[in-house]
């Protein structure tokens, strides 16, 4: 495994990272998910993301027992606050100052350690002032119970905002948590120059586009039984915007380019966005143990440009990249 700085911070974290969304709490049985994040740990993996939101708190319930009896120490948890949880009453959702201060103590029991290294903003609030929710934070860090900040899908201006409140408040905003792979580029007009000016990190989500990129779903082909675009409870939404027959023709001819390096096609598109310097982590997800390692090869090597052109030349011209696409929710969800 290899290790990156996360933005300007001596705080340092595995080139993957283990994510459980949409699995834990959900899609696998707690069995099967304690396996996942113990075979993730056997890979060198040390840094694990997750959020309240997901599973509705259990899937940090799930990461905090399948951690127990590790040195918390050698570890970096990350998780996130924004979405509705819980009733999902009024003031159960957002970035308020009672929303943030009730949702990490939550999330500190469920993960069972009296920390966190990372807290994330999981999406930008317009309902609440952006002093508020900065404040909440710099309160939350100084009380010991998260020795940084994150944000996720927050735009080039959202972060100059958030990052010049963080610096007069004395603390740490050092990563955004995106979407980022060789189909959906939208982070790379604005967002990576304005992080990299500021000295944020991407710790990117859907490397593999939800599993388009590991060329599993063939153009003109039922879709594979048990996989996400096959499943409507698990995620099928956040797929059928790859599912199209040029994008999925155009997958398949990436085979020879991955071959090459001997490389899978999962692990060429974990590769392609760790060559971005101002990615630190790619976050993977896993529904069986085995995943693990393969997804983990991808972690150190090095794609020179005639490959990345090569990549280009395939899929570059079906890649979004309109800058207007990473947004948050115009309204709290609850």
């Amino acid at each position: 495994m290899e290790f990156r700085y996360l933005g300007n911070s001596g705080l340092k974290i595995s080139e993957i990272t283990y994510g459980n969304w949409l699995t834990h709490g959900a899609q696998v049985e707690q069995d099967v998910a304690t396996q996942c994040v113990h075979a993730a740990l056997e890979a060198g993996i040390t840094t694990f993301d997750t959020a309240d939101v997901y599973a509705n708190t259990v899937a940090e319930q799930v990461l905090g027992d399948a951690l127990k009896g590790q040195r918390r120490e050698s570890l970096e948890i990350f998780t996130k606050v924004y979405f509705p949880t819980g009733p999902k009453g009024h003031n159960d959702t957002g970035l308020s100052r009672k929303h943030i201060m009730e949702s990490i103590n939550g999330s500190l029991q469920r993960l069972g350690t009296d920390y966190v290294d990372l807290y994330q903003a999981h999406r930008y609030d317009f309902e609440t002032p952006l002093e508020e929710t900065m404040q909440a934070f710099a309160d939350v860090v100084r009380q010991g119970k998260a020795l940084y900040i994150g944000v996720s899908e927050w735009n080039a201006e959202q972060l100059r905002a958030g990052y010049a409140l963080a610096k007069e408040l004395g603390i740490q905003l050092i990563s955004n948590q995106p979407q980022y792979n060789m189909l959906w580029r939208v982070i790379e007009p604005e967002v990576i120059p304005a992080s990299e000016e500021l000295g944020i990190s991407q710790i990117v989500w859907s490397p593999i586009a939800q599993g388009v990129l590991t060329g599993k779903y063939l153009p003109g082909q039922p879709w594979p039984e048990g996989s996400r675009a096959a499943d409507k409870d698990g995620g099928a939404q956040f797929i059928e915007k790859y599912l199209t027959e040029e994008i999925l023709t155009a997958v398949q001819k990436l085979k020879p380019i991955a071959e090459d390096h001997g490389l899978t096609l999962a692990q060429l598109a974990i590769a392609w966005v760790l060559q971005n310097p101002n990615v630190a982590s790619a976050l993977v997800g896993a529904s069986r143990p085995e995943q693990i390692a393969s997804n983990v090869a991808a972690a150190g090597v090095e794609l020179d440009g005639s490959t990345m052109e090569a990549i280009d030349a395939v899929v570059g011209h079906l890649a979004q990249d309109d800058p207007a696409l990473t947004k948050s929710p115009p309204a709290r969800l609850a």
